[in-house]
């Protein structure tokens, strides 16, 4: 029941609620003789203690949530600076706290062992073998999303990161907000994941309003600046150090102010997250807002998401280093893009959510129209009722035989549009619509992409379940996680000829499109 309520609140509602809950939250390193009562004791001497866990990070750490912000601030005085014998401490107090006991011996025997909430997924090799004991590829898939997808505990540690940089951040910009974006809060996160996290001064604009009304107007003196994207870069170049010099923590900052989207990597030791830091992104909050939106409407649809992405990374379709490979969010979108696609549609497309939203629901940021409805219960839900035995069966078969030479992939609609231009694989994306979110991705990815899912739908519709169960071998999903040449290299061989001689075809392709673009810009002028 917890899990439908939290479920039916919209995005906005979850991440405002998130971001209060963090700001009553401390992080608390403990020795490792631990008496958590005594613990929880003397904090509830500072106030309600509402929720708390354990988690192993360089040492056992407890994360605290009060139930009041003021007592944190009791906490805070009552806590002392470390001595500075051997480093000399920058005096920044956070709430990031280390909690030791005076004479070790005499509290050893009242010691207890305390649940520590896990913090990674469990790998491959024991997923697997807890998948072979499932009855139907549906619950292997259910189990791999229960196993990969973030917990409560670890959305709270992301909340938690974003809030402790933000009391940075208020320091210079008092009404700036701290939020996470992307996997933390889109639903579709694997336990692990990086924290992309913004800086946000949209609370500024509004105030903007207030002054309208009456004879005058009063506005702040303000530094300007000659483009936005200067700004953004010397207010990231500025926290950066900030976090660098006095972050207890913060270690392995980096600013890389020259890309696209200016930000600052660095890592969060306390919490143990790679963290990037980039000035507020509207349209990226937008695409998390939509994934969180498709992710809520129907179980089915994290639970393919999950799988597929899990088998991509088996396969090495997808890196965790950028470069010509299919991203996750390229192919969270194609998952997307199938379901949109199935009979009748499990999504909705992008179009439709925008018809069923209201005034407060537009949004157009930087000439490109965001609106689509927030309201969860505003959309009716499927009636498509096939199961994920066969959706992941029919993905592959789908995306096996999908014309990527001609046709691109558009949520908006819903349908396949004819690719504008001849990137191998085009995926529109959802809101600015002039770009391609899979223009890395080249021909020999794209290549080995369809092969594998040839391949997986191919090992899907010829397997012999009881058989395999009773021969304790892997069956389902689990067989499509180990990688295949493992398993029948010269079968794998034949089932993917005909795949490279759409390279020479596509470059082809290519070159005709050049030329009649050069044709057409020659007879234009």
């Amino acid at each position: 029941d917890a899990e439908v309520s939290t479920r039916k609140k919209t995005f906005a509602e979850v991440q405002t609620e998130r971001l209060e809950q963090a700001e009553r939250t401390v992080l608390i390193k403990c020795p490792s003789q631990l008496n958590e009562k005594k613990l929880l004791q003397y904090l509830s001497s500072h106030g309600n203690v509402k929720s708390h866990f354990f988690f192993e990070n360089r040492g056992i750490n407890a994360l605290i949530e009060f139930s009041d912000k003021n007592s944190i601030a009791s906490l805070q005085d009552a806590i002392g600076v470390p001595s500075a014998a051997e480093h000399h401490v920058v005096p920044f107090k956070s709430r990031l706290f280390t909690f030791t006991l005076k004479n070790p011996a005499s509290q050893a025997a009242a010691e207890t062992s305390v649940h520590l909430s896990p913090q990674s997924h469990i790998p491959v090799k024991e997923l697997i073998q807890k998948l072979c004991h499932a009855d139907s590829i549906s619950s292997q898939m259910y189990i791999l999303l229960n196993e990969y997808q973030l917990t409560e505990e670890n959305i709270k540690l992301r909340f938690l990161a974003c809030s402790l940089v933000r009391d940075f951040t208020r320091a210079y910009f008092p009404d700036s907000t701290v939020k996470p974006f992307g996997s933390s809060v889109n639903t579709f996160g694997k336990l692990g994941c990086d924290v992309d996290m913004f800086l946000d001064f949209h609370d500024t604009g509004k105030h903007a309003t207030k002054m309208k009304k009456g004879p005058f107007e009063m506005e702040y003196q303000m530094k300007r600046l000659p483009s936005e994207r200067l700004a953004t870069q010397r207010i990231l170049s500025v926290i950066g150090d900030c976090l660098d010099n006095f972050g207890p923590g913060c270690v392995s900052v980096q600013k890389i102010l020259n890309a696209r989207c200016p930000l600052v990597k660095f890592s969060h030791q306390p919490t143990g997250f790679q963290c990037d830091l980039s000035v507020s992104n509207s349209i990226a909050i937008r695409s998390s807002e939509l994934l969180y939106i498709y992710g809520c409407l129907d179980s089915r649809v994290r639970a393919l998401v999950f799988s597929v992405r899990c088998w991509a990374r088996v396969h090495g379709l997808t890196n965790s280093v950028p470069g010509t490979w299919i991203t996750n969010f390229s192919l969270t979108m194609m998952v997307m893009f199938f379901l949109q696609k199935r009979s009748p549609p499990i999504i909705p497309t992008l179009d439709q959510l925008k018809q069923l939203a209201n005034e407060k629901d537009k949004h157009v940021i930087g000439g490109y129209d965001c609106s689509f409805v927030s309201d969860l219960s505003k959309i009716q839900p499927t009636k498509n009722t096939e199961t994920l035995d066969v959706l992941l069966g029919d993905f592959f078969e789908y995306f096996g035989n999908f014309d990527f030479r001609k046709n691109s992939i558009n949520l908006r609609k819903g349908k396949e549009v004819n690719k504008p231009e001849s990137s191998p694989l085009y995926i529109w994306n959802p809101f600015e619509q002039d770009l391609n979110i899979s223009k890395n991705v080249n021909q020999p990815q794209l290549e080995k992409f369809v092969a594998m899912a040839r391949e997986s739908a191919w090992m899907l519709q010829k397997e012999d379940k009881t058989q395999r169960m009773v021969n304790k071998e892997p069956w389902g999903l689990a067989a499509l996680l180990i990688p295949f040449g493992k398993t029948n290299p010269s079968k794998m061989k034949n089932r993917m000829k005909g795949v490279g001689s759409e390279t020479i075809r596509s470059l082809l392709d290519s070159l005709k499109l050049n030329n009649a673009s050069s044709l057409q810009k020659a007879v234009g002028k």
